[in-house]
């Protein structure tokens, strides 16, 4: 039996091509098309608050839904050519999509949202849940 040693960027060599040891066109597509927008979650005893970081993106470019027990944040972020040569690109541009669990005690029509600034704030106000009783049974 030989060992093999373990290299952490053999994971990396399919994003390049073979040929021209570059990127691929179709492997850029893919990275370029999908990004996570970066966000904080708090909660005080009247609403949970997400505040999502959206730099450079349009009010109408962002959906905000729930559907089966998830709250969705999602849109575009569309890459504006300029006439300048390009040396550098680090921010991602593309579709994003983050979802959420909705917790027990928010339903759909607590919850509202803002957009000021690049930054998306959507607020879910907690109902009042009715807490279990506590009860002794009877053993007969």
């Amino acid at each position: 039996m030989s060992l093999i040693r373990w290299n952490p960027f053999k994971e990396f060599d399919h994003y390049f091509d073979p040929s021209t040891n570059r990127l691929s066109d179709q492997k850029m597509k893919q990275l370029d098309s999908t990004w996570r927008p970066l966000v904080d979650v708090t909660e005080d005893a009247s609403e949970y608050l997400i505040k999502a970081e959206l730099p450079e993106v349009n009010k109408e470019d962002i959906k905000v839904t729930t559907s089966d027990g998830y709250l969705s944040i999602s849109g575009e972020r569309n890459f504006e050519k300029e006439d300048k040569k390009l040396h550098t690109m680090e921010r991602f541009y593309g579709n994003f999509e983050r979802s959420f669990n909705l917790p027990d005690n928010v339903t759909d029509d607590g919850i509202s949202a803002e957009f000021e600034d690049g930054l998306l704030t959507v607020h879910l106000k907690k109902n009042e849940t009715v807490k279990p009783s506590r009860n002794t049974i009877e053993i007969k």
